[in-house]
């Protein structure tokens, strides 16, 4: 005859159960009724902080339009065989969470600039198809690149600089401005490596590099 206190268990469900010792040495254990991922709010609640099913979003569905977004950002300075140089600024639309520039931001920059690059030493007869892009972060792009400290008393030194003041216009310009160098570094018949790096403007501070490798091939005859 079964023990009328004895639980039976059935094949293939299992209790979530977790033990601790308490300070008089006997274990103690908790149980799960629900089977809840105790991290699944902590890991929703980040996301939704970043972004996630923020209904904007679908304000920005057009094909291409993360194309259009970094145009927005970019600026040619200078373009000569295998090598072009532009100007990036980190604006709020292309800054992370933090504040700083996004890194899928700058992995995208580092391909439109080796794609122009690559371009002024593969003529358009051949189509070229990134193959590998490699990337490596050493420092943050801040959009921020200003101690508040710095510039209340740059204000208060300076007070005709900023004034009569629109209120509608920022005081200060916040946004980060680097250089972006791409330069082919070897171009063959069918393969073209280029490197990428990512400067601050004002002080030359080396962020982020870059090698992208692309294959050239002639275009299809119809």
């Amino acid at each position: 005859m079964a023990n009328p206190s004895s639980k039976a268990t059935v094949p293939g469900s299992r209790e979530l159960q977790t033990s601790s010792t308490s300070p008089g040495g006997a274990a103690t254990s908790t149980k799960s009724d629900d089977g809840a991922n105790p991290y699944e709010p902590r890991v929703m609640g980040f996301f939704i902080r970043v972004g996630m099913h923020d209904p904007n979003v679908e304000n920005y569905s057009s094909r291409d339009f993360y194309s259009n977004l970094l145009c927005n950002t970019l600026k040619t300075h200078t373009v000569r065989r295998g090598h072009v140089t532009c100007f990036a600024t980190v604006t709020p639309a292309v800054a992370n969470y933090f504040g700083g520039l996004h890194g899928g931001a700058v992995a995208a920059i580092a391909e439109r600039v080796a794609i122009a690059a690559t371009r002024t030493v593969v003529g358009e007869d051949k189509e070229i198809f990134l193959v590998d892009l490699g990337m490596s972060y050493l420092s943050a792009a801040p959009k921020d690149v200003s101690s508040f400290g710095f510039l209340i008393s740059h204000f208060w030194l300076n007070p005709k600089l900023y004034l009569p003041w629109d209120v509608h216009k920022p005081l200060f310009n916040m946004q980060a401005e680097l250089i972006v160098d791409g330069a082919v570094v070897k171009s063959g018949r069918n393969i073209t490596a280029v490197s990428i790096e990512f400067k601050m403007k004002k002080t030359g501070k080396l962020l982020f590099t870059s090698r992208a490798t692309f294959h050239n091939s002639p275009l299809a005859k119809l």
